[in-house]
């Protein structure tokens, strides 16, 4: 794969075999900072265009239908927000982009019209990354910037399927993929055996039959020049592992690669449950010892010695028993699986988005019970508000902006910022149909207009005040008072937070009693304000409606 260094395959293999299995048997605790997380989630070729000369490879056109084409946004665009320090502004902990690699180079004119893969979920080729995006090196550059910066990079997986076939896209080779049937969703076979849509080729995930390359793959890897040295790639790891050449095998090769090549912190898997559950458990244990190679050749580099992270998409699953969701186990009719049980760390919380109009209380105290000494005590939550494909977004209409936003990066539970939430970017786009409304592109004019701006702050104090705290998200909560709303959030050693919402503007009297003794000095940290409580208050004028409280931080 591109440039990577093979180490030597004895070393290789006493590593692998020191390394825990992944499987049902073993249980995932996931650490508080993952459990709190902030993660900024972007489209790429959405987000900034920071090197014009990339917009159209491949021979690609300009003839895609309303917001169903590449728009220019790329690695490089991503680069230079990081320099700016606009996401260490937003308190952001990990950047989460949708696939990089190389998309397939036609178009589709099925459904809404014709269709590029600007969104990365189209695969090509797994092992380098689609031009229109950048190169290999650019993403170095970016992971190493973001890294500098102490940011986590999170790669989006793709294992499912293959991009759809055009003429530029040939089918690959049918003991690699399956056309049909579409899935009709009845029980596990019927969700996991299938196409998802037509002419979305299904890669055969269940085989454990030796199979040749693609020859389409490796063709393209002879013009190239690199053909030789990913056959010697792939002849490593098979001999190291031992696994059959079976096309999964493939797939968790490619796609741990990028960990041991870049020190890639984790992976948004996509379609997870379309995937036998048991890939997942092979992809972590692989990722996870990719992960730990980089790190002991890279230790000057290494954010520290926190693990390999996975987060899945698993469609309907809900922190609250939400859709078909049982517990901490997904319910596909005639199997339920514990996905936690197969490497993940964490789920994306399809229930948030649909509950997020709930009252503060109700909203915090579910998710504080379902998440400590609840059904998902000890694991992981993604809670989002707007994404890329849910067209049930909270507040597309982005008329509840400031309320979103705290209710977002208040919740218990880990948070997912869909790019442009912190700047109200519209989600109803009149010339787009279908899932594109979602996906226009960054609106970064619109911090031109004194109320974007004021919005922008807004999420840069929640999520500062979030990153300083863990116990923000990954802590209990306890409602103090109903008038202001109060209420505290406890994780075991880290400091207690206070918090109060709807608190009258200018002077105002918070109770902290219970949680913070007389004589201590607190921070509010969203007017900047230091108070000492006292009689088990806090005394303070501001012109705001909400208040961040935590121990003011000696000076050193």
């Amino acid at each position: 794969m591109r440039k990577l260094t093979s180490l030597c395959a004895g070393l290789l293999l006493a590593a692998s075999q020191s390394l825990p299995a992944v499987s049902a048997e073993s249980k995932a605790e996931t650490s508080a900072f993952w459990r709190n997380a902030t993660v900024y989630f972007m489209l790429p070729d959405r987000f900034a265009n920071g090197n014009p000369d990339n917009d159209l490879s491949y021979g690609r056109k300009g003839d895609a239908a309303p917001l169903r084409g590449f728009m220019g946004g790329d690695l490089r665009g991503v680069i230079e927000k990081i320099e700016a320090g606009y996401f260490n502004d937003l308190g952001v902990d990990a950047l989460w982009m949708s696939p990089v690699y190389e998309q397939i180079h036609g178009a589709t004119d099925e459904g809404t019209g014709r269709t590029y893969a600007f969104h990365g979920y189209w695969p090509k080729d797994w092992t380098t990354v689609d031009r229109n995006f950048g190169t290999e090196a650019e993403l170095a550059e970016l992971i190493e910037k973001a890294r500098s910066r102490g940011i986590r990079v999170l790669l989006d997986v793709v294992i499912n399927h293959t991009g759809p076939v055009t003429e530029q896209d040939p089918l690959a080779p049918q003991s690699w993929v399956r056309p049909d049937p579409v899935c009709d969703w009845t029980g596990f076979a019927g969700t996991v055996s299938c196409t998802l849509v037509d002419n979305l080729p299904d890669i055969l995930t269940e085989s454990e039959e030796p199979v040749e390359l693609p020859q389409q793959l490796r063709e393209k890897w002879q013009r190239e020049g690199r053909l030789e040295q990913e056959l010697a790639e792939l002849d490593a790891f098979f001999e190291r592992t031992g696994y059959p050449r079976a096309p999964k095998y493939y797939l968790v090769k490619w796609a741990t690669d990028w960990v041991r090549e870049y020190g890639v912190d984790g992976f948004r898997v996509d379609t997870t449950k379309h995937v036998e559950p048991e890939v997942w458990a092979v992809l972590k244990k692989e990722a996870s010892l990719a992960l730990t190679e980089w790190k002991a050749k890279n230790p000057q580099e290494k954010l520290d010695d926190r693990e390999f992270f996975m987060v899945g998409e698993v469609y309907g699953f809900g922190a609250n028993d939400f859709g078909v969701t049982r517990g901490r186990n997904y319910d596909f009719g005639d199997r339920q699986v514990d996905f936690f049980d197969f490497g993940f760390d964490s789920m994306i919380n399809f229930d948030f988005s649909q509950r997020a109009g709930d009252d503060w209380e109700s909203l915090f105290s579910t998710y504080s019970e379902n998440l400590n000494d609840g059904p998902l005590d000890g694991v992981g939550v993604l809670n989002y508000l707007t994404s890329h494909d849910d067209m049930n977004s909270f507040d597309r209409e982005r008329k509840r902006a400031h309320e979103a936003a705290t209710k977002l990066m208040l919740a218990p539970g880990a948070v997912q910022i869909y790019y442009g939430d912190e700047l109200a970017r519209p989600l109803n786009a009149d010339q787009a149909e279908g899932d594109a409304q979602l996906r226009s592109p960054m609106n970064w004019g619109d911090l031109e207009k004194e109320g974007t701006r004021d919005l922008l702050e807004h999420w840069q104090k929640l999520g500062q005040f979030r990153q300083m705290h863990p116990a923000v998200g990954a802590g209990e909560h306890r409602m103090i008072a109903k008038t202001p709303y109060t209420f505290t959030r406890n994780l075991k050693g880290e400091s207690a937070v206070l918090i109060a919402l709807d608190a009258p503007k200018g002077p105002k009297s918070v109770a902290v009693n219970g949680v913070f003794a007389d004589g201590v000095r607190l921070k509010d940290h969203y007017s900047g304000q230091a108070v000492t409580v006292d009689g088990g208050s806090v005394q303070l004028n501001s012109p705001f409606e909400i208040v961040l409280l935590a121990p003011e931080k000696e000076r050193g």
